[in-house]
């Protein structure tokens, strides 16, 4: 759970998120305000630093999946690497990173959008359109770490569409290598929405963004999933700190995107406790469920 086991600190400001579209400069100070009150530091240098330093790889974890209609905001996306960088990160050691490399163009994290950046995923298209490489072994075999894998007893066939974002058939899921061996850190940001009368939080975002074949994990793993695959070292150990991101979030149709069902909670969740974290966020997102009769 990291430096601070169960503690939360709820941000809300009603002006962050003006005509459907999140706030930077709103978002940046509700973050600071955040990691002040989190610490209890009177330096946001100060703060910061007690998660990350200037030689480390930061990994920012995102969750594109709702391409632009409900994924991690940029507005706080660039408020965290705005932060980081004052606090005497480099920008050429912070990563964003998600499992599929369609969603995150999607959602506009791109290079044009993060000048100095690197953009990574573990399923990868060459320019070419293809997932393929000269091999005829997709990309994605090489960015997945054979040593470190999830076994379930359960297993799925997928289709010639399906497979290049699975990477493997099969009872493994085997952790990115991303996580095992490119980052040091990792700042995982998710987003404050539902998955039916469940939601998709800190450990959803860890646990099915950072493994390869997930498909056949949905239907009878889900749950257990979301738990053990947070637990894995490499990203127990490395996870220091989780921000939710509530600007704009959803209360049905989760985990993808549904338009008539977004909202704005107006609120950002920071802790170092995952599960201290979904839980306040599991509070928030029922709550709306049951205003809104669902």
């Amino acid at each position: 759970p990291g430096l601070y086991p169960g503690k939360v600190i709820l941000a809300r400001n009603d002006k962050s998120v003006v005509d459907d579209l999140p706030q930077e400069a709103v978002a940046y100070e509700m973050l600071k305000n955040s990691m002040l009150a989190l610490t209890g530091c009177k330096s946001l240098k100060k703060a910061w630093r007690k998660f990350v330093s200037p030689k480390e790889i930061i990994g920012l974890k995102v969750n594109p999946i709702g391409d632009k209609l409900l994924s991690t905001s940029h507005a706080v996306t660039k408020s965290v690497i705005k932060q980081l960088k004052e606090s005497g990160i480099p920008a050429k050691n912070i990563i964003i990173w998600d499992r599929r490399q369609e969603n995150l163009i999607n959602a506009g994290y791109t290079a044009d959008n993060y000048p100095d950046i690197r953009i990574t995923s573990t399923e990868y298209m060459d320019e070419k359109g293809s997932m393929y490489g000269a091999d005829g072994k997709l990309y994605g075999e090489s960015r997945i770490n054979k040593q470190s894998y999830f076994y379930a007893d359960v297993e799925e066939e997928y289709d010639s569409y399906t497979m290049p974002y699975m990477i493997n058939s099969g009872k493994n899921s085997y952790l990115t290598k991303i996580v095992t061996d490119e980052v040091d850190k990792i700042i995982n940001i998710p987003i404050l929405k539902n998955a039916g009368a469940a939601v998709t939080l800190c450990m959803k975002n860890l646990a099915f963004g950072s493994i390869s074949n997930t498909g056949r994990l949905h239907k009878q793993f889900w749950h257990e999933t979301c738990a053990i695959i947070p637990a894995f070292p490499a990203i127990r150990d490395k996870v220091v700190l989780n921000i939710a991101d509530g600007l704009r979030g959803c209360f049905e149709g989760g985990p993808g995107a549904n338009p008539q069902y977004i909202c704005n909670y107006n609120l950002l969740l920071v802790g170092t406790d995952p599960v201290a974290v979904d839980r306040i966020g599991h509070d928030i997102v029922i709550k709306k469920r049951i205003q809104e009769g669902v």
